[in-house]
């Protein structure tokens, strides 16, 4: 464990330093992801205000990934170099300034600029603040930290919409403007928050990693849930509002899926920590091959909707489980657990950029049952290999816990 380098020292055996950081990086993680789902329930208004197709309206979610995906690597590093705190603190900074930029858009330009700024402080904030809380925790809880700070996220991706369909009743200036206000006084709190030591990374345990079954295992459980739920966001919300249902509604939809996520997450996490991994990944992937399919089928809004909550249940289980394999890897190989999450943030940026643009495109182009059978054929594959290593994947999955 890194040593405590603020000026409040955390004595043995006491948790009330890493209680107030972990109630700080869940703020975090909640402000971040509001945003981005605020989004989906604004879609359908863009798109008639701007004249987007479903392939644009894709590319528009799609460029908030892009912006987490050019700062992923950048922030890990610069997280090990000059300490997680910093670099979360001034990420959430970043992340408040294009919300409120977001809210002053007047054109679908300065929209795409905003999210894509939006994103690079997301990677900044999201490397910093993980990387500082599993580092000030002791590993036998890591999965339960890590899945509760994913609720968090999650929980923040059930105001999302909430938010996105209040501005679209009230206007995006007020809206957006107060949740930046909101973001920055999250971070003068982090300020009495005690950080920990950077770690300056080298090329050796990354090359390492990077051959570590675990770790790249926990990169593709990232990549894959956040591209399903990529063409899900962009899929349903435009689906549903052509089956007549207003933005209003269309958010309580992802308020609910994301309720559900917010629930589990913590639950999973304690899970792995106890048994281990394997078994909630094969639960999500097999479920979630039923729910992309009877999606490719689906054409009642009603239904559709009940399918995006069971998405919830099946596509979000994965996060968890992909976090504490990766933490867990990195550790091992001697890893920056600042550079891991780095790597982390460019595997979801991966499947939130490629799902939304690319989903929307073939849904576009070729119906949304092919988009759907796609992250069906996405789940398998991953189920057949993890099967065909099932033996190793026991061993490799299981989040060490001697202090």
């Amino acid at each position: 464990m890194r040593p405590i380098v603020d000026a409040e020292p955390r004595a043995a055996g006491s948790v009330a330093p890493v209680r107030r950081l972990l109630v700080l990086v869940c703020g975090i993680v909640l402000v971040d992801t509001m945003l981005y789902a605020a989004l989906t329930p604004l879609l359908p208004e863009f798109s008639d205000d701007f004249g987007l197709s479903k392939g644009g309206a894709g590319l528009l979610v799609a460029v908030y990934a892009v912006g987490v995906l050019a700062g992923a690597v950048p922030a890990g590093l610069a997280a090990a170099r000059f300490g997680p705190k910093r670099v979360a603190l001034g990420g959430l900074v970043v992340v408040a300034l294009a919300s409120i930029v977001f809210g002053f858009a007047g054109d679908v330009w300065t929209l795409g600029a905003a999210r894509f700024v939006q994103g690079l402080g997301s990677a900044l904030s999201w490397a910093g603040g993980l990387a500082w809380l599993i580092s000030a925790s002791p590993r036998g809880r890591r999965g339960e930290l890590l899945g509760t700070a994913l609720g968090a996220a999650i929980f923040g991706a059930l105001l999302g919409p909430a938010l996105g369909a209040l501005a679209a009743e009230i206007g995006t200036a007020p809206t957006f403007t107060a949740l930046g206000v909101g973001a920055l006084a999250i971070g003068f709190f982090g300020l009495r928050v005690p950080g920990v030591a950077g770690e300056p990374p080298t090329l050796a345990p990354l090359r390492a990693a990077l051959g570590e079954r675990r770790f790249v295992g926990g990169l593709w459980l990232m990549t894959l849930p956040a591209l399903l739920f990529g063409v899900l966001a962009v899929l349903v919300s435009l689906d549903l509002d052509r089956l007549g249902w207003s933005s209003r509604a269309i958010g309580a939809v992802f308020v609910a899926t994301a309720a559900v996520e917010a629930v589990i997450a913590p639950l999973v996490g304690r899970f792995v920590d106890r048994r281990g991994a394997l078994l909630p990944v094969r639960f999500g992937l097999t479920a979630g091959i039923g729910v992309a399919l009877a999606l490719a089928w689906a054409g009642d809004p009603f239904v559709i909707a009940g399918l995006a909550l069971l998405a919830s249940v099946s596509w979000g289980t994965l996060f968890t489980p992909g976090m504490a394999m990766l933490s867990a890897g990195a550790e091992d190989v001697g890893l920056p657990q600042a550079l891991a999450f780095g790597l982390m943030n460019a595997a979801w940026a991966g499947g939130a950029m490629v799902g939304p643009s690319v989903g929307g495109a073939v849904g576009g182009a070729f119906g949304d049952a092919v988009a759907y059978g796609l992250g069906a054929v996405a789940c398998a594959s991953t189920l057949v290999v993890l099967t065909r290593l099932a033996p190793i994947g026991t061993r490799l999955s299981r989040v060490p816990t001697n202090p």
